[in-house]
């Protein structure tokens, strides 16, 4: 089982847009230059199970007449090839006689295909999702990478990360002039980096507090306050080790 392999036993996927909405609703739980986690305790909605197909043909259905309320089957659905045999005809069944055990009839919900139910502990109670738009990265090479670069960083911080549903979306482009090539390893391993320095905040149970945005004046002086200090502040992942593997 690779790092990156969604289907793995401790990272399932979240596939339905309706799982995306829920999720992005909630506060950002933890940032960085270019992206974003959003985490949300729970489990994605249940999947819709398929219509089972009408049992009546399809050539059947084309002969309804508008406003007539019946349906007339073609002739030759009812004629068979067999030989008669000497046991009762159709004809002879009551219409209260229940059919015979184990036959099923053409209506019989058992002659769909039976769609199964997926399993309650799937995925080790998380689920990954991404959002990486195209105004944040242009060419499909590089949102393969990032989305790449995503779930390798999650699947091997997925045995410490909480349970639920955990969103992983991109929030700015990264440089081209420092990045000019689309798809590099200098910009596979500043995304793989950043990545990593978030989950593994995110195991350590860290959050992100979204403070009210200050006048122009009070945000150029808070800049360069941070600009100032670090140089002097310690690696996002040193504090503990490192708890994601791989």
């Amino acid at each position: 089982m690779t790092a990156g392999d969604l289907d793995s036993s401790l990272l399932g996927r979240i596939v339905r847009p309706a799982d995306y909405v829920r999720v992005l609703a909630t506060p950002m739980r933890l940032r960085s230059p270019h992206f974003a986690v959003h985490h949300l305790d729970g489990r994605p909605l249940p999947l819709k199970r398929p219509l089972a197909r009408s049992s009546v043909p399809h050539e059947a259905q084309a002969a309804v007449v508008e406003g007539a309320g019946e349906v007339n089957a073609p002739v030759t659905a009812s004629l068979s090839t067999e030989l008669s045999t000497d046991r009762g005809s159709v004809a002879e069944r009551r219409v209260d006689d229940s059919p015979p055990a184990g036959e099923i009839t053409p209506a019989s919900p058992a002659s769909s295909a039976a769609v199964p139910a997926p399993p309650e502990d799937a995925a080790g109670q998380r689920w990954l999702g991404l959002v990486v738009p195209k105004r944040h990265a242009k060419r499909a090479v590089t949102r393969t990478l990032v989305k790449r670069q995503i779930r390798n960083v999650a699947a091997a911080c997925a045995p410490q990360l909480a349970p639920g549903l955990w969103v992983v979306r991109q929030r700015s482009p990264f440089d081209p002039t420092q990045y000019p090539s689309a798809a590099s390893d200098a910009l596979k391993e500043a995304a793989r980096a950043e990545l990593r320095a978030l989950f593994e905040r995110a195991v350590r149970g860290e959050r992100d507090r979204v403070k009210p945005r200050p006048p122009a004046d009070d945000r150029a002086a808070a800049g360069k306050s941070r600009r100032a200090g670090a140089a002097k502040a310690p690696p996002a992942g040193a504090p503990g080790g490192t708890p994601c593997a791989g």
